[in-house]
């Protein structure tokens, strides 16, 4: 099994999250509900692995707080 890690963001026109894997082309999805993008991310990751070892274009390090005075 497989761990990638995604980005979620909820979109402020329709409501909905989306999500992506950072450096993943093709890897990204939305759903209504962050259990349903969970789903639709699993599918698509699963579908775009069935073409092989994907060549990642960027490594996902992590988030950072920014503070601005």
């Amino acid at each position: 099994m497989k761990t990638f890690a995604a980005v979620i963001e909820r979109c402020p026109q329709t409501g909905l999250y989306v999500g992506f894997v950072p450096g993943f082309p093709g890897a990204h999805s939305q759903g209504e509900t962050l259990d349903e993008l969970n789903r639709n991310l699993q599918e698509v990751i699963a579908m775009l692995l069935e073409d092989g070892e994907p060549q990642l274009e960027a490594e996902f390090v992590g988030i950072q707080n920014v503070a601005v005075a």
